[in-house]
């Protein structure tokens, strides 16, 4: 293994200008990873979601709200993402979030932020229905119970945004963008609601 005295400081400072991390958090980062770029950002990655995790329980008062109409005029978004203080809300890097979660919310049309937030006749459809398409099968009862939780998991990871695939990279999520910008701000970054307007729908 690597120790920080191996360490380009090169690499150290390509490593910050790729996660925003501090100067020691990417050497330490780096060392673990043996010197590997790219497992050093994953170390980054999950160290910043464990503390991201921990804010989660701090006010987010602050904030802004993003507008977005595709370019046909047919979709329209308006996003709310909040954070701590004034000061984030006016980085950039927190207004490229909010652009980016709204352009996101246009293509995926997301039905809620967050599981907990999805209407319980809705979830309870989705189990009547991968339920029924099961009631033919030969299968105990318990096998089928895990087959609909994994069919819940994946209209969950379909429809709820915090869940999604991030439109312009597949590799994240998300919750995986909201983490990684709360990790680098040290702030509770929280998406509060969103409304997607499409021309001729309900």
């Amino acid at each position: 293994m690597a120790t920080v005295n191996d360490i380009p400081a090169k690499l150290v400072a390509e490593l910050r200008a790729r996660t925003g991390a501090g100067m020691m958090d990417c050497k330490r980062a780096l060392e673990e990873a043996g010197g590997d770029l790219e497992k050093a950002v994953d170390v980054l990655r999950r160290r910043g979601a464990a503390k991201a995790d921990k804010r989660a329980g701090r006010a987010a008062s602050e904030g802004l709200i993003e507008a977005y109409v595709h370019f046909n005029g047919r979709v329209g978004v308006l996003v709310e993402l909040n954070c701590e203080t004034d000061f984030v809300a006016r980085t950039d890097d927190f207004r490229a979030l909010a652009k980016d979660l709204a352009l996101h919310i246009a293509s995926a049309a997301p039905l809620a932020v967050r599981v907990e937030d999805l209407p319980p006749e809705v979830v309870a459809r989705e189990q009547e229905i991968y339920r029924a398409q099961l009631a033919d099968e030969q299968k105990p009862e318990h096998v089928k119970e895990k087959i609909v939780a994994g069919r819940l998991k994946k209209f969950f990871e379909e429809r709820v945004l915090l869940e999604q695939r991030f439109v312009k990279d597949e590799q994240r999520t998300v919750g995986d963008l909201v983490k990684e910008l709360a990790s680098k701000t040290g702030e509770n970054v929280q998406v509060r609601r969103f409304v997607r307007f499409e021309l001729g729908g309900a």
